[in-house]
């Protein structure tokens, strides 16, 4: 299945936050029961929602948290209320994923922020897939425009890697986003189009894949992404996605979450 999400911040979840440190899970709380109160509704920027009535909530820590804060952080987690219909996904940083796995509730999923395109072997400072695995990764989050435009990683290098994460068993929440510079020269639709061409061309089908679209263009900038702005993208992006399924692609479902 392939689902869509959308964030206008710096996690691709849509959860604000300065550092771990701070209750995630509040805002996790807060949010579910919005989702309780608004069904069959859209609703805020860190849920999606399918026709099966299925959401996905994610949230990436990026280079944050300490093993104190961390702990803490899984303590409010393992203290939620999460719904039978919500699928729950962190990405911690690597050199915590162990702590988290082993202390996180089971109903919670763990991705990995990066993986390395193949098989591991003499690749100093990289981790591979068949590792993520091994200490218990369900997802790993590619293609963040961090990666993008401070790492330098392009589209085709971003696609082999989904293409090698898919092959071995790992879910991929996929990124893509334009910068402020491409959505002013009115390049969105072009830059977004041919970020996703570069996953399609890579990987078999979209199964076990989420697309997560975040507008660089409204992180770090004053600038803010409207619901009517995400939604747009959201609408190119599935009549893109429909017909790349109808033409090379067995593409069953698209999930989309609002923008806030």
């Amino acid at each position: 299945m392939a689902s869509m999400i959308s964030t206008n911040c710096a996690q691709f979840s849509g959860l604000r936050r300065s550092s771990p440190t701070q209750s995630y899970s509040q805002h996790v709380n807060s949010h579910l029961r919005l989702v309780s109160s608004r069904r069959p509704r859209r609703s805020s920027s860190v849920v999606a929602m399918a026709s099966s009535n299925k959401f996905f909530v994610g949230g990436n820590w990026k280079c944050n948290g300490t093993k104190e804060s961390i702990t803490k952080l899984v303590s409010d987690l393992n203290d939620a209320k999460l719904e039978a219909d919500v699928d729950v996904v962190v990405a911690p940083p690597f050199v915590y994923i162990d702590q988290v796995k082993n202390s996180l509730t089971d109903r919670i999923e763990i991705a990995a922020q990066n993986s390395w395109v193949g098989k591991g072997g003499a690749f100093t400072g990289e981790i591979s897939v068949e590792q993520l695995k091994d200490i218990g990764c369900k997802w790993v989050v590619l293609g963040h425009s961090e990666r993008r435009h401070v790492i330098g990683e392009d589209d085709q290098f971003i696609g082999k890697k989904a293409a090698y994460a898919l092959s071995e068993g790992l879910g991929v929440i996929a990124c893509i986003g334009e910068q402020l510079q491409e959505r002013e020269a009115g390049k969105t639709f072009d830059v977004c189009f041919q970020q996703l061409k570069a996953y399609a061309d890579a990987i078999p089908s979209w199964d076990n894949v989420v697309i997560a679209y975040e507008p660089v263009w409204a992180i770090g900038t004053g600038k803010v992404a409207t619901p009517e702005q995400a939604q747009e993208v959201h609408a190119a992006l599935r009549d893109w996605l429909k017909n790349m399924s109808q033409q090379t692609l067995p593409l069953k479902h698209v999930l989309s979450m609002e923008g806030q």
